[in-house]
């Protein structure tokens, strides 16, 4: 069995647990086909009906579903989504989240290679989780976080009361999303709490640094060309600028480069989103975009989780 059917396994037996006589519709372009086919080859196997939307390049950028593909969301019971990530497309990324756990699953792929499927999905997701719990029991509620590096971040704000979601590759239940690769938690920050300034070097697909400042959980300035571009497209809706998520990596293997499924995984890292935060705090947006941020240094309360990047949790 070659790495990427081994990796088409996983996601379909171990993460999505497919089971007979369920729906599946892969979302795919044609870059992802050799994917799709994976995917497709074990949830036949599982006795799946499976159906396959080829999103072609004359229909790009698609910013919102038809009729009828709002029909085949509303009847599958698992949905993979795996379009090239485009900026444009974040409305139609955002439908196909809220859609995708209404009406059963979704596993988010955006950008998805094959080598990350065969170096990150084909993974023991065990491990990974053992460490991504460790992280949420000692973050979770606690009033004073706060992120740094030697680039000038310097944010903090408080999780108490917020639920947070552990990204384990778990699929498995109707009303759950979650992305493959998996590796990271992730919750809401309180938006009032939600001040200071983050220096990120990447944000959605875009390798550069750039700052945000926020005050209260709302964006008030910013440099850099990757959040120009971002905060064009937003354009006046003010959702778009409200803080919407906080997650912390923690797969071993992702690797920080321009596709952020990957390097929002990575880690020593930590990211953070403006816009919507999919039921997780205050802010519904049809916007999401995230920023990360490396070699920090993450404490919560007294307690420091990494310093310089390094985990000091193990």
């Amino acid at each position: 069995m070659n790495k990427l059917i081994s990796a088409g396994k996983k996601a379909i037996i171990s993460s999505l647990k497919v089971k007979r006589n369920e729906k599946l519709l892969l979302v795919t372009d044609r870059q992802k086909m050799r994917i799709a086919e994976a995917l497709a080859l074990w949830a036949k196997k599982s006795g799946a009906e499976v159906t396959t939307y080829l999103m072609t390049e004359t229909l790009r950028p698609i910013t919102g579903p038809t009729s009828l593909f709002e029909n085949m969301i509303k009847k599958a019971n698992v949905i993979v989504y795996m379009l090239d990530a485009r900026i444009e497309e974040k409305p139609f990324r955002g439908f196909m989240v809220e859609a995708g756990f209404k009406y059963g699953r979704i596993c988010m792929m955006p950008g998805i290679t094959v080598d990350m499927m065969e170096r990150l999905v084909n993974i023991d997701f065990k491990n990974m989780d053992r460490l991504t719990r460790k992280v949420i029991r000692i973050i979770k509620d606690c009033p004073d976080v706060r992120v740094t590096n030697r680039f000038g971040t310097d944010i903090t704000f408080s999780v108490k009361g917020r639920k947070w979601e552990n990204d384990n590759g778990d699929i498995s239940k109707k009303g759950m999303h979650g992305n493959l690769p998996a590796g990271e938690c992730y919750t809401c920050p309180v938006e009032r709490t939600f001040t200071g300034r983050i220096v990120f070097s990447l944000i959605d697909d875009k390798i550069g640094r750039g700052e945000m400042i926020f005050e209260k959980g709302t964006l008030v300035d910013f440099k850099g060309k990757g959040i120009k571009e971002i905060l064009k497209g937003i354009g006046k809706d003010p959702t778009g600028r409200i803080i919407g998520e906080f997650g912390i990596g923690t797969n071993r293997g992702a690797k920080i480069c321009k596709n952020m499924l990957e390097a929002e995984k990575a880690f020593g890292t930590v990211h953070f989103a403006i816009g919507d935060s999919y039921g997780l705090g205050k802010n519904k947006s049809k916007f999401h975009f995230d920023a990360l941020v490396d070699k920090v240094t993450l404490t919560a309360g007294t307690k420091t989780i990494i310093k310089g990047g390094r985990y000091l949790v193990k």
